[in-house]
């Protein structure tokens, strides 16, 4: 359990092996537009609401070279202006908590982030248990003409099955992910998405998820994910990076998680 009495949950599948799941209560999330909750506020969600505007520009729209250079002088002077009033290091990373909004799981997601300007971003509400998602997935995410990438489909289901998990008390770190693609997703469109936790064997938790357009069945998913235990997660950590800073923010986490030992 947490310092505070509340589940130990992180972002990548440690628990404390006493997870109150949130599967009991009703509705949670937010509107496409931030909505309530306690990340609103976040100035990073308007800031990269216009990112993605540019980011559809660059990528969709029919510009004269001559509008894409002028752009590109004034994008440099703000990324410079970023960069040098930034601290040093990086800025701590949000844990989930399964008994809050879902949206609110992964601010910095590339999929559910309403701080991230990679993000379409997918909505998502928890309604008994049951993830559910809406999405529009504008020209950058396009694959074949008109339709979704299928590799964005795929990272968009890892996001929604492990968001799912979390919701049920039970996080894991994605082991396998099988999606059949029952017909094109198509760009442009309101997209309907569910997750739902299904069993779980040990530390193998099953998930399944769907996309639908309309009534039609555009792809669905099957997740098995494996809670780690905080001690190998540490290890993994250690093994994946060679920055000091960043594995001392991951143990601090772990630490404030109740998931290691001050």
């Amino acid at each position: 359990m947490t310092p505070g009495g509340g589940p130990g949950v992180s972002d990548f599948g440690i628990s404390g092996g006493q997870l109150a799941g949130a599967a009991d209560r009703g509705e949670s999330g937010r509107g496409r537009d931030g909505g309530a909750g306690p990340e609103a506020d976040d100035v990073r969600f308007p800031l990269a609401a216009e990112v993605r505007r540019i980011i559809r520009a660059i990528v969709g729209l029919p510009l004269a070279d001559e509008e894409l250079a002028t752009a590109t002088e004034a994008m440099a002077a703000v990324a410079d202006r970023l960069e040098g009033a930034a601290g040093p290091g990086r800025r701590p990373r949000a844990q989930p908590d399964p008994v809050g909004q879902p949206q609110d799981f992964f601010p910095t997601s590339p999929v559910i982030g309403f701080a991230n300007p990679v993000a379409p971003p997918v909505v998502v509400t928890a309604v008994d248990g049951v993830l559910h998602g809406t999405a529009w997935f504008d020209y950058q995410y396009e694959g074949p003409p008109t339709c979704v990438h299928g590799g964005v489909i795929a990272m968009v289901f890892d996001e929604m099955l492990g968001a799912a998990n979390i919701l049920s008390g039970n996080p894991g770190m994605t082991g396998t992910l099988t999606i059949r693609y029952r017909k094109p997703t198509p760009l442009l469109s309101e997209l309907r998405l569910e997750a739902r936790f299904d069993r779980r064997e040990g530390r193998k938790i099953f998930t399944t998820g769907t996309i639908h357009h309309g009534d039609d069945l555009t792809a669905e998913a099957e997740g098995i994910f494996i809670e780690m235990v905080p001690q190998r997660f540490m290890q993994m950590v250690a093994e994946n990076s060679d920055d000091p800073e960043a594995i001392e923010q991951v143990r601090a986490d772990a630490r404030r998680l109740g998931l290691a030992e001050e």
